[in-house]
């Protein structure tokens, strides 16, 4: 049995108690300073150096666990299980206007927990677990590596060969789920958490009741009651995201919200829909929505909502808020965090959870421009002659800026109009013009509508709902079909 550095070790059992454990071919245990009790251990693990590791009673091994994400008050909870997303967990917690399919899918996750009890824990093959201090009611896939915790209590790791979880040193986890690919390591701390695929959370990292998605990213800061949709990032010290929903999202030094008015408690919670990035000592005041794309800089002490003005700068200027909509259009900073993306997925697991849309322009974005526009021209008319300035949701948009928003909105439009006829008529041959018009006459209705953003998933409204009266119905009445649902291919739609 080699480790990494080359040395063979020599497979068998050597100063270990073992008590009611199963014990596979090619396994080596040596150095366990308590016991090991109630675990099956399958083949050509390596366990060395460790303090106790025990199944103490029933236990799901995290699975059903509430965790408060966005509402510390757990208004808006979401139980984990093995293979949960961000479009299952988006749905559990942001459309409770649709109670009856909210609550048939927590049942079907009650289901789900209740077959993985048991009163036996699992190590999974080719694993390996050195030097760690107590590991109770923990349940490890194939593959996987754990160095130096100090604590893991009550979880799963659902590791496997083709893409292992790596847990390093220092790391205490209560209550968790660890999907296939990520790492956890340099002292983190967490609770109540569940962490997806080719997630990285390490030096010094802290987070509770919070949801982490495919390819996130977390470093020296703290996250309480967030949903980090697919590629949040946050790497930097005195870093806090707090009762916040966010994805494709870069969080600059020192960022910070609230979701305190402090007669009522942390009640309240924000929105920062995809690619929108904070800078540093940014402040947001929750309850606020930003939308699609924005850049927030400075500190801003009122409730706003930018969500109908995507792609914009959201400026403090003597305590006072500043819309440049649309601006973001024209950087290339925009274009490259759209390519750098897919190029930074990690995840090597062929079975991937999350379905991701990495598209910059596309009929959620585009809608939004639409809104933006029209929104620009009712402020301009509305004001009856051209104003230095106009007023909006606790912001003020400057005149030249509103006009420029208004140019860039409609080239944005533009653009991706022309690539949508384009694509449609490409590697195709017309004999007429009748057949030409023929190719560009819609063949699906569902994506005529309303198009939301399901925490990385792009999907017309319609679909959505036929999937929740799908489960109100019975007509889907498991997890798995959900999340085939999920993936299910929709590019003629799109």
């Amino acid at each position: 049995f080699p480790d990494d550095s080359g040395v063979k070790m020599k497979s068998g059992i050597s100063n270990v108690h073992l008590h009611n454990c199963t014990v596979g071919a090619d396994v080596t245990i040596n150095n366990l300073g308590d016991y090991i009790a109630n675990y099956i251990i399958e083949d050509e693990v390596f366990i060395r150096n460790c303090g106790k590791i025990f199944t103490e009673g029933n236990t799901s091994f995290g699975n059903g666990t509430e965790v408060a994400v966005l509402n510390e008050t757990g208004g808006r909870s979401v139980k984990i299980w093995d293979r949960l997303s961000a479009h299952q967990a988006y749905i559990i917690a942001l459309y409770r206007h649709r109670s009856k399919a909210v609550s048939l899918l927590e049942g079907m996750i009650d289901d789900y927990t209740r077959k993985v009890s048991s009163s036996m824990g699992r190590i999974g093959k080719g694993s390996k677990i050195t030097d760690c201090r107590n590991i109770k009611n923990v349940r490890l896939g194939p593959c996987t590596r754990i160095e130096g915790s100090i604590s893991l209590c009550e979880g799963t790791v659902n590791s496997c060969s083709e893409d292992p979880v790596f847990i390093g040193p220092g790391v205490i986890m209560e209550h968790f789920i660890v999907c296939s690919g990520s790492i956890v390591t340099e002292s983190t701390l967490i609770d109540k958490c569940f962490i997806g695929q080719g997630c990285v959370l390490g030096k010094h990292y802290s987070a509770e009741n919070s949801l982490f998605f495919a390819n996130c990213g977390g470093y020296h800061g703290e996250a309480c009651s967030i949903f980090a949709g697919p590629y949040t990032v946050t790497h930097h010290k005195s870093t806090l995201l707090i009762a916040g929903i966010f994805s494709f999202m870069n969080a600059g030094s020192g960022s910070n919200q609230s979701n305190h008015m402090y007669k009522l408690g942390p009640i309240h919670q924000g929105i920062m829909e995809r690619g929108s990035k904070t800078t540093s000592d940014s402040y947001l005041l929750w309850p606020a929505r930003i939308g699609p794309f924005t850049l927030v800089m400075g500190r801003h002490y009122k409730n706003m909502d930018t969500s109908s003005l995507p792609f914009s700068y959201l400026i403090e200027s003597n305590d006072e808020s500043i819309l440049v909509p649309a601006i973001n259009l024209r950087s290339v900073g925009t274009i490259r965090d759209a390519q750098k993306w897919p190029q930074r997925d990690r995840r090597k697991d062929p079975d991937k959870i999350d379905q991701v849309n990495f598209n910059l322009l596309s009929p959620y974005t585009i809608r939004k421009m639409f809104e933006g526009r029209d929104l620009l021209r009712r402020l301009r008319s509305i004001s009856g002659t051209v104003s230095s300035s106009y007023a909006y949701n606790n912001m003020r948009i400057n005149g030249p800026s509103l006009e420029k928003g208004i140019d860039l909105y409609q080239t944005g439009i533009n653009k991706f109009l022309g690539n949508s006829i384009i694509k449609r008529l490409e590697k195709t041959e017309f004999a007429s013009d009748e057949e030409l018009r023929e190719r560009l006459v819609a063949v699906e209705t569902a994506g005529k509508g309303e198009w939301v953003d399901l925490a990385g998933l792009i999907a017309p409204q319609v679909e959505v709902d036929r999937l929740l009266d799908d489960i109100e119905s019975g007509k889907v009445n498991e997890l798995e079909t959900v999340s085939e649902a999920f993936r299910t291919d929709r590019k003629s739609v799109v």
